[in-house]
């Protein structure tokens, strides 16, 4: 079980990234416009550097939803290996079975 301030803090990005996602891609679009002076671009690129760290999605680590374990989770489910594995074991994900050869 991951520390709670840990899940905290990621939960605060995931806020910080959908609030600043639309500003975020008009400043990256503008710095890739070639057309723009240089000092058009230039001014997006400091706007750009003055948004906050967290509110980058590279600062973003997937985590599962039921333990907070950063490694091994699968996107698709939002659960860590070893929880996914024991709900696919118990039965309440459909389709989901075993594998044996």
């Amino acid at each position: 079980m991951a520390k709670i301030s840990i899940i905290n803090r990621n939960i605060k990005r995931q806020k910080l990234v959908c609030k600043y996602a639309e500003k975020r891609t008009n400043l990256l679009q503008t710095l890739k416009n070639v057309s723009l002076s240089e000092e058009e671009r230039s001014a997006a690129l400091a706007k750009l550097q003055k948004l906050p760290r967290d509110s980058s999605p590279v600062r973003l680590r997937n985590r599962c939803s039921l333990t907070g374990r950063p490694r091994g989770t699968y996107s698709k489910f939002g659960l860590g290996r070893n929880k996914l594995r024991d709900i696919a074991m118990s039965g309440k994900i459909p389709g989901m079975i075993k594998a044996s050869w």
